[in-house]
């Protein structure tokens, strides 16, 4: 294991060397993968809107409209996509764009040659410790092929399915509910990616803060926030699941608390102390490989996993109910 080199603002960061998006990629990420596969029509929807746009027409988009970073152009953020490709051992070097809007977000999206987009307002609302996290967040979109469902998903939701006429006969709304599930869980995947690109938890999860904050960190303080991430997965029985559920179906994004909750609970795990020490699955390696049947284990472990949760939230809540009806029943009999 050597250190990243090239930039004296980061000699503490450990070089990746052929690390496998393996490593990272959340098992919840994997599942609902696996069903968003098993949908029917899905392969034909992707296919039709794969052919309709290209990979030409979506990039030639961003080159009208956008600034495409570079030595001249951003260069900060130039050099940044470079330090993050050098940690993360990834030889082809996406383009990277910054586009005028105020709402904070990034993508990386295409098809066969996938780029990243940062929105200006996360340029401006996010420090350069922050920034890197980004950058690495959208590189490891990239580096686990997450671009081309991810690029599919915007076009849909952008779109419209009434606006897609060569996918009339093909039931979406299935396939919209999937792939929004799935867009989900890859962001929490994307996180730890961020994380190991960046090798900085404060900044990490200062991002998350600030997606849910604004910028003004003298109003804010990160224990506090993580404090509140805990609150809300403890909040609540069974109604409380219902809400969570309804609240996050048509969202494309997992809520920040959750997101800062979910990426402390993989650190506190062990699994990112081990990576920068070294032990992590190589790209290539045969040996790492998954199976077809590995996945689709793993995605019927994490549903049933969630379907125990909530089974045993209402389970417990019908028990409370029965224990006050019997004591109201027998403080009656006693009257």
């Amino acid at each position: 294991m050597t250190e990243a080199t090239g930039t004296p603002e980061t000699p503490q960061r450990r070089v990746l060397t052929q690390i496998a998006p393996d490593a990272w990629e959340h098992a919840a990420d994997r599942a609902a993968l696996n069903a968003l596969r098993q949908v029917p029509g899905f392969d034909e929807a992707v296919k039709r809107i794969f052919g309709f746009f290209g990979e030409r027409g979506i990039r030639l988009l961003f080159q009208a409209n956008a600034v495409r970073c570079g030595p001249k152009q951003f260069a900060k953020l130039h050099d940044m996509l470079i330090e993050a490709c050098a940690t993360m051992d990834w030889p082809d070097h996406p383009e990277l764009y910054v586009t005028q809007t105020p709402l904070v977000n990034a993508g990386a999206v295409g098809f066969e040659h996938p780029f990243i987009v940062l929105n200006s307002g996360a340029v401006s609302l996010l420090d350069d410790d922050e920034l890197h996290v980004l950058i690495g967040h959208e590189l490891g979109h990239v580096i686990s092929g997450h671009a081309l469902y991810r690029t599919i998903t915007i076009l849909l939701l952008e779109l419209g399915f009434q606006n897609l006429p060569f996918l009339a006969g093909i039931a979406l709304l299935p396939i919209k509910l999937a792939l929004l599930e799935w867009y989900r869980k890859s962001e929490l995947s994307a996180d730890r990616a961020g994380l190991l690109a960046s090798q900085d938890l404060q900044a990490s999860q200062r991002v998350f803060l600030k997606l849910a904050g604004g910028g003004d960190m003298a109003q804010m303080d990160l224990d506090t926030f993580l404090e509140q991430a805990k609150e809300y997965e403890l909040s609540g029985g069974p109604l409380d699941t219902i809400y969570k559920i309804l609240n996050t179906l048509g969202a494309s994004h997992p809520f920040n608390t959750l997101r800062a909750a979910e990426l402390q609970r993989w650190v506190d795990g062990g699994a990112y102390e081990k990576i920068i020490g070294g032990e992590y699955p190589r790209r290539g390696d045969v040996r790492n490989e998954r199976s077809y049947s590995d996945d689709v284990s793993d995605a019927a472990s994490h549903y049933a996993r969630e379907a125990r949760d909530v089974a045993a939230d209402v389970v417990d809540a019908a028990k409370r109910a029965a224990s006050a009806f019997a004591s109201a029943f027998k403080e009656n009999r006693e009257k």
